[in-house]
């Protein structure tokens, strides 16, 4: 075992697929001679070379207009948005071809392409730099969705993303690129569409996604009930069957997550759940995401757009009362 960082095992993982499929390339602004904003994608240029680590002019379009086009064509292409805010500048290419034209061929088209790209708050960036926007691509049919929360887990789901024949969008929040964990010394991957129960409980489910699955996982630590939190890891596809199983068991379901409510991850999983396992719930299931508000900038009212410890914690007291 080894400790690595978020971001290390992000490099990793396009190292170990860009050395065993010359189809896959890296095309993204800043990411040859800079590394990446992020430091993500650093000394890969010097591995791979320019044809292979392509440093593009800031125009969101054309990276994933030229990444979906050379996926239709046979390669592999790992596209690196500096800011998913910016994806609107490509939500044509995004949306209308990326996710469609597999479909509109019969399957004769593959797009086998993977938009990176960093989100979420925490940094004070304001509004217009610190969206989380994984429902809108969750409401688009054609794209799958990733939102890994550590380490391991961005490691071998982005292994897999590359490796899929579809589009992949994969998104990583700021505030886990310095995290730490202890993983193996060889390589793995993590199929898509498996939940994992990071804690065990028995008084109530809590789904948390991306940066909160960390801050349910402190409340479950301390907090007096016996709290199971469950990572999705992918948004679609979704594991619901295990969350099924773990509010069967505690009657009780408690979604958090950073991006805004209204319209959110959460209400399509209390959705979902509700609609075949009614008759299970204790309690009415809730939603705990970020208010429905532009991002501010000052750090007191960004820090009350979003999720906090003391909101998991004052939510489960109020529905284990229930």
């Amino acid at each position: 075992m080894r400790d690595i960082t978020y971001t290390a095992a992000l490099r990793e993982a396009l190292f170990e697929e860009m050395e065993i499929d010359e189809s896959v390339f890296l095309i993204g602004e800043d990411i040859a001679d800079f590394g990446g904003v992020f430091g993500v994608t650093k000394n890969l240029l010097q591995k791979f070379g320019r044809k292979r680590v392509c440093q593009t002019p800031i125009s969101e379009g054309a990276i994933i207009g030229a990444a979906v086009g050379a996926a239709m064509t046979g390669l592999r292409p790992v596209a690196e948005l500096m800011y998913v805010d910016f994806i609107l500048f490509a939500m044509d290419q995004t949306v209308n071809q990326a996710a469609k034209l597999r479909y509109m061929s019969g399957g004769t088209v593959k797009v086998p392409v993977v938009i990176r790209a960093q989100q979420g708050c925490g940094t004070c960036e304001a509004a217009q730099h610190s969206q989380q926007l994984e429902a809108w691509f969750m409401h688009t049919p054609g794209l799958k969705v990733v939102i890994p929360s550590n380490p391991y887990d961005a490691k071998g789901l982005l292994k897999t993303a590359i490796r899929d024949d579809n589009p992949v969008i994969f998104l990583e929040h700021r505030m886990l690129y310095s995290a730490r964990q202890q993983v193996p010394d060889d390589t793995w991957t993590i199929p898509f569409g498996r939940a994992e129960i990071k804690k065990s409980g028995k008084d109530i489910t809590v789904v948390a996604t991306s940066l909160c699955v960390h801050k349910a996982l402190e409340v479950a630590k301390d907090n007096h009930f016996d709290i199971e939190v469950i990572d999705p890891r992918t948004l679609v596809p979704l594991d619901i069957d295990t969350i099924a199983e773990s509010v069967v068991k505690t009657g009780r379901l408690l979604v958090v997550h950073e991006s805004i409510a209204q319209c959110g991850v959460g209400a399509e999983i209390i959705r979902l759940i509700t609609e075949q396992y009614f008759k299970a719930f204790k309690t009415a299931p809730k939603v705990l995401g970020g208010a429905y508000v532009p991002m501010p900038f000052a750090k007191v009212l960004e820090e009350n757009a979003v999720p906090q410890k003391r909101d998991i914690i004052e939510t489960i007291n109020n529905m284990m009362k229930e």
